[in-house]
């Protein structure tokens, strides 16, 4: 199928990709618009990925208060320029982060940061509750492997269900920006806060 100039602009749309990697993408798929999208972010991920080094000084810190002032988070994200970091594709992506960390209460940003205590505390109760219910001794890590994938999933905030649409994960949305971007981003650091929640 000839690539035509409404094809490339149709992706371009979709995409934010520039023109030459659109047109490669649908010469690569034979003008299917969404193999060409689906192709387009494999290989912008993998160069996201690629970029993982490079230096992020650049970002935004955004706010979000829910429940009539009850909740309140601030989270830093950051980037490698100052161009991304102004566009509205960035600050849509920290506001929505916010917006789920308000909504979701995680741990942490993903799982190696997750404090040693509280992952041993949950493998020791999970352990505990496959003993109690009867189940045996030589199955009880694979028990506690599986509970514990359920624990990151709704803990570790890049794991987490994206609450504007669970089809895709928080980590798919950051690679789908960094794909975008070309761009490495890191999710620094957040903090929540709840009325009348004690210190941690």
């Amino acid at each position: 199928m000839a690539v035509t100039t409404e094809l490339i602009k149709e992706l371009r749309e979709k995409t934010g990709v520039g023109i030459m990697d659109c047109k490669a993408a649908l010469n690569e798929t034979d003008g299917n618009i969404d193999k060409a999208v689906e192709y387009l972010r494999k290989k912008g991920i993998a160069t996201a990925k690629k970029r993982g080094g490079r230096t992020t000084s650049e970002g935004q810190v955004q706010s979000y208060i829910h429940a009539g002032g009850k909740i309140g988070v601030l989270v830093e994200v950051n980037c490698e320029t100052d161009f991304s970091a102004k566009t509205e594709d960035f600050t849509r992506f920290v506001k929505d982060l916010a917006m789920q960390i308000a909504a979701t209460s995680p741990i942490s940003i993903d799982r190696e940061t997750v404090p040693a205590h509280i992952l041993e505390k949950e493998k020791e109760i999970y352990a505990t509750q496959a003993r109690e219910s009867g189940k045996p001794e030589k199955i009880i890590d694979k028990i506690v492997e599986g509970k514990l994938r359920k624990f990151y999933s709704e803990s570790c905030l890049l794991e987490q269900p994206f609450v504007k649409n669970p089809d895709i994960t928080v980590n798919d949305l950051l690679n789908e920006l960094m794909a975008k971007t070309g761009e490495n981003i890191v999710i620094r650091r957040f903090v929540r806060y709840q009325l009348g929640e004690p210190d941690a």
